[in-house]
């Protein structure tokens, strides 16, 4: 029975986990629940999973103490942004192993993270469907040489638009995702892209490969959800129904696999091939059109504190694209701007990381209500 801590039980990730648990309640127990602001739906999973502990709107230590219960073999972490890298490191430093769904984490702070789970001997489980998809790939072909890693996007709402026609975009548009059914500011990054750059970073400190051999594939029906080539040239890829608790479901049950496809368990659609009646497509990323891509390359290679501006500028931008206070395009040309103008910090500790992290996000607020 392994007792599991959920931050962020209310979102996408998190209710779709407490599903994969809802159907396994002989295998998982749930010790800690934390959510945002929706108290209403918090307090059904409450009466429904009867926690040890939950928070609301947590502080930093609220969700560190969640993160470290004794009682917790495994702490989701499907937080939001840069909240969830403290309750990340404390958890690690507790021993405890990390299902992981909250990319800005890696992307701020990977150098800390990865030394963290190095030293603490911890597994770091990946729930994103492409890192997941990665990982499960890699399964007994860590000793051999990768060649490239193939990460897979569905190319979002504007796959194929031009900068003229990205300029028209609305936000209504831009929440319409063609497969996955994600939260607001995760669908504004795919439409953006952004989502993308921030795992081609993720995906470098997961599986220590050079940001050279990591090729982003547009692949439009979501059904390959990524690939790993080898030095002997074989191509090993995870594919399936888009259904987040797929991965979330292996993160839980890693070495083993959960019954997850059936009308008895947790209805996760098994995949027809024959239902793919236009085949599977594969298309280079455009990013000239979408510059998010290249400005997060750009982030990695330059390293320091360049990824954690671009993060903390990109979650201010989107939140204000989703209040209508600047345009979709708006997102990329701001964040270009910025990476261009940023004078760097290197060998940042935990402190300097979110002393960067605030004043980026002060001063993109301030810029764009000038």
């Amino acid at each position: 029975m392994k007792k599991i801590a959920i931050l962020g039980s209310t979102g996408s990730i998190g209710t779709q986990a407490l599903d994969v648990i809802r159907h396994n309640r002989d295998k998982y127990e749930v010790v800690a629940l934390s959510c945002g602001t929706k108290t209403d739906l918090l307090k059904e999973q409450i009466q429904e999973f009867h926690p040890q502990a939950f928070c609301i709107n947590g502080n930093a230590e609220e969700l560190k103490e969640l993160a470290t219960m004794p009682e917790a073999d495994i702490v989701l972490n499907s937080l939001m942004g840069m909240r969830g890298l403290e309750p990340t490191l404390a958890a690690i430093e507790a021993g405890k192993d990390i299902a992981f769904a909250n990319k800005e984490t890696l992307v701020a702070g990977g150098e800390l993270v990865m030394e963290a789970v190095k030293r603490k001997g911890v597994k770091l489980l990946p729930v994103d469907s492409e890192h997941s998809a990665i990982f499960q790939a890699l399964q007994g072909n860590r000793d051999n040489s990768i060649k490239r890693i193939i990460l897979t996007a569905s190319g979002g709402p504007f796959r194929g638009y031009s900068r003229e026609q990205l300029e028209q975009v609305t936000l209504e548009q831009a929440l319409k995702h063609p497969n996955w059914s994600m939260g607001n500011k995760i669908t504004i990054d795919s439409a953006s892209m952004m989502n993308k750059g921030l795992e081609i970073i993720e995906a470098k400190w997961l599986f220590d490969v050079p940001l050279d051999r990591i090729q982003v594939v547009v692949h439009p029906q979501s059904v390959l959800h990524s690939a790993v080539e080898f030095q002997d040239g074989s191509i090993i890829g995870q594919m399936g129904a888009p259904d987040m608790r797929v991965p979330i479901g292996y993160a839980f049950s890693y070495p083993e696999r959960l019954q997850l496809a059936g009308e008895e368990d947790c209805s996760v659609k098994s995949l027809d091939f024959f239902s793919l009646k236009d085949g599977m497509t594969f298309y280079p990323a455009d990013d000239k059109v979408f510059k998010t891509i290249a400005l997060a390359r750009k982030a990695s290679e330059l390293g320091g504190s360049y990824p954690v501006v671009l993060n903390g500028a990109n979650e201010v931008l989107v939140d204000l694209f989703l209040h209508k206070k600047i345009r979709f395009i708006d997102i990329q040309d701001t964040l270009e701007i910025i990476m261009n103008e940023h004078k760097p910090k290197f060998n940042l500790a935990l402190e300097e990381v979110l002393e960067e992290d605030k004043k980026i996000r002060d001063y993109v607020r301030k810029l764009m209500e000038g």
